[in-house]
């Protein structure tokens, strides 16, 4: 699954520990969905979403790379 965690963060200018404390999980997890080895649960696509103030259908795709 393809996303936009890296580029958003960055126009943010926050580490990924800071969206790991924004979102309630470990900075690992931050890294291994930003290079997608792991795909988010529901519920942790809807905190993504609500942190970046966009739908989940503008930060993930499943369209190949």
């Amino acid at each position: 699954m393809r996303n936009r965690l890296r580029e958003l963060r960055a126009e943010r200018g926050w580490s990924q520990q800071k969206l790991a404390e924004e979102l309630g999980v470990s900075r690992q997890t931050v890294n291994a969905l930003e290079t997608g080895k792991y795909a988010p649960s529901l519920p942790l696509a809807f905190r993504i979403g609500r942190v970046f103030g966009l739908r989940i259908e503008e930060i993930f795709s499943d369209a190949p790379d």
